[in-house]
């Protein structure tokens, strides 16, 4: 775990280290010299008197109470569990993870963990929720009987309460272990008791301390037992070791070899101590010194009342000096809560004015969710905030999202009448549509169908559930019309093509076609080539300008009789009419309103000349202008003649069509 994500049982745990450490500042005392020494003269020391046992036998003035861990010991050694960001993981991964660290770790060493893991999944999970709420309510459910089943959420379940059954039983274990210590230890002191009866017994000295030392071993490597009969039992043995060294009238170098070991221990433990400042994973450090502290004094009896202060002077300098480094981490890391937690604060409040805007169509509601839900994801990966407000500020981020997707949800209620009013609009269109779609009258339907197809894009939402059905009937129905007219058109297209080679084979023909006989034969024979062309029908619209090319030929066919140019104008003209009128298109009703303004405009023309011969009154009319003027004049008047002529023929056309 890294330093940042320490629980906060850890930073708690402040407390339990003595005032003494946070005061002491004495010199440090490098005692290693002395410690051999020590051992030397142990050896040559005589008995000494009860006198001076007795004065000699305090015990060293220990006053530190650190509390174990929840973890054991061996829990120190195990890898450290890497951190991650649980809000930015997928439900799926999150599902993964926990499996994977309740398999592979301690469960005992999971709780910060697990935590994290479901309150990210559970925060998902709500979310999932909402959203389908959300979806139930749009489509006219009634809140009510809104019911909600994730898979992910059964599989994130049956994980967790196996993390749960293995901590249960963890636990379970535990006490019984502790039960089971207890009891071991309260045998150790019955049999601590019994050595002061054996000293006045045919025993020897040696005898009687090595049975001594061997309960001490037995008392270091002893388990755990309950907190709360900590103190009473550990008081009771020092209680009566205390006692045994009194009633003890050990010679010195008994004695003083045994404070001479404990205090090579004690310097090794004030050397890793001092090792441990120079750590820079503050939580590993302070977990390690808390074991060091339990070594000192659970495992590792007293020393010499002349060393005691001063080991422990220096013992506690090193504890002082890792709690000052962890202090000021954790400094560091609630000025970085902190940040988060203005950072948090003011993305609720975006949150809350996006849920007060005014939100009064489907646009606006769509953009506002994705503000919305780009808020959300930066309000997780902010980051921690202080404990003592985490629980607030979840609570108001929950309480602002929760009153935008009120006024979410209030809105498409309030839309559903109007998406029930839709409805019936497209319904009364696909009913348009299906008693359109076998008409025979083709222009008229395409005409149809492109209103009611446009008229269908106006029309607004419809309840989600009718929307696929009423499409696909409203699309079938169309389509159903435009399939039949496509396999027309493809008929159609087959017989124009076969047109276009008849009319090609035709114009052919009038390369080199020479009129014969009379006047009116000849004029018969062109009629015929005429009506001959008309009779062969439509041609693909790409080709079109194959009509121009026949008009050019029969221009060179009147060439060749002596016809009054009008007349010529007037045949070919309704020829082109004929064909405009094949096309079965709008061309008609251009040619009328095309024809209608060339009129205007040589009327305008005409009406414009002869107000200019008005400024020749008092010239000759054999001038070269005014006859100029007047050969204009009669042209333009000639001219609308044959447009005026054409006029009349195509609206007998048109009456003829109708």
């Amino acid at each position: 775990m890294s330093e940042e994500n320490l629980p906060k049982e850890e930073i708690d745990r402040t407390a339990q280290i003595p005032e003494a450490e946070e005061t002491l500042d004495k010199s440090e005392i490098n005692l290693s010299d002395q410690i051999d020494s020590l051992s030397q003269e142990a050896a040559s020391i005589t008995l000494p008197s009860n006198e001076e046992i007795e004065a000699d036998m305090a015990l060293e003035p220990e006053t530190d109470e650190l509390e174990k861990e929840d973890a054991e010991p061996a829990d120190l050694e195990v890898k450290e569990i890497a951190s991650k960001d649980y809000e930015a993981m997928s439900q799926e991964d999150l599902i993964k993870e926990l499996d994977f660290l309740v398999k592979n770790h301690p469960v005992q060493n999971l709780k910060d963990y697990t935590d994290g893991i479901k309150n990210a999944i559970y925060t998902k999970f709500d979310d999932e929720q909402e959203k389908a709420k959300t979806a139930f309510i749009e489509e006219g459910g009634n809140v009510i009987d809104f019911r909600f089943f994730s898979p992910l959420k059964k599989s994130f379940n049956e994980v967790y309460y196996e993390y749960r059954n293995k901590r249960s039983a963890h636990y379970q274990n535990k006490q019984k272990d502790q039960k089971a210590n207890l009891a071991f230890r309260e045998g150790l002191i019955e049999e601590l008791k019994n050595l002061r009866q054996e000293l006045g017994g045919e025993e020897s000295v040696n005898t009687t301390y090595n049975k001594f030392r061997d309960i001490q071993e037995r008392w270091n490597n002893a388990g755990n037992i309950p907190r709360d009969r900590y103190n009473l039992v550990w008081n009771n043995y020092y209680h009566h070791v205390d006692s045994f060294y009194e009633l003890l009238h050990l010679n010195r170098s008994f004695r003083d070899k045994h404070f001479a070991d404990n205090l090579a221990q004690k310097m090794q433990l004030i050397e890793r101590a001092e090792e441990l400042n120079e750590e820079t994973n503050v939580g590993k450090a302070f977990k390690e010194l808390q074991l060091l502290h339990r070594m000192w004094k659970e495992e590792i009896g007293p020393v010499s009342k002349q060393y005691s202060d001063e080991i422990w002077d220096r013992f506690s300098a090193a504890t002082k000096n890792i709690h000052d480094k962890r202090e000021e981490h954790y400094k560091e890391v609630e000025k970085k809560w902190e940040q988060n937690l203005v950072v948090k604060n003011d993305i609720i409040q975006k949150i809350s004015e996006v849920a007060i805007s005014d939100l009064g169509s489907h646009k606006a509601i769509q953009d506002s969710v994705k503000e919305v839900e780009s808020l959300r994801e930066s309000f997780f990966k902010a980051g921690k905030v202080p404990n003592e407000v985490n629980e607030a500020t979840w609570s108001s981020f929950k309480s602002a999202v929760k009153e935008f997707n009120h006024k979410k949800n209030s809105f498409y209620k309030s839309q559903k009448q109007e998406q029930y009013d839709n409805l019936a609009k497209k319904k009364a269109l696909i009913q348009i549509a299906n008693d359109n779609k076998d008409n025979e009258d083709v222009n008229t339907t395409i005409d149809v169908m492109k209103k009611i197809q446009a008229d269908w894009k106006k029309i607004g939402h419809v309840p989600r559930k009718d929307s696929d059905k009423v499409w696909k009937e409203f699309k079938n129905a169309c389509n159903q019309f435009f399939d039949r007219l496509n396999d027309s058109k493809k008929q159609s297209n087959a017989e124009q093509e076969e047109a276009l080679v008849k009319k090609k084979t035709l114009l052919d023909s009038l390369k080199d076609f020479k009129l014969e006989g009379e006047h009116n034969e000849k004029l018969q024979l062109i009629t015929a080539k005429i009506s001959e062309w008309k009779g062969i029908g439509r041609v693909p619209y790409a080709k079109k300008k194959i009509d121009e090319t026949f008009n050019k030929a029969l221009d060179g066919l009147f060439q060749q009789l002596d016809i009054d140019k009008k007349e010529v104008e007037m045949i070919k003209y309704e020829n082109r009419l004929q064909s405009m009128g094949d096309d079965n298109s709008k061309d008609l009703s251009k040619e009328q309103f095309f024809i209608s303004k060339k009129i205007q405009e040589i009327k305008s023309e005409i009406n414009q000349l002869e107000n200019n011969l008005g400024f020749f009154q008092h010239v000759k009319d054999d001038n070269p202008m005014v006859m100029d003027v007047r050969k204009n004049i009669d042209k333009h008047k000639a001219s609308l003649e044959v447009w005026q002529s054409k006029h009349r023929k195509l609206k007998t056309f048109l009456r003829n069509q109708e």
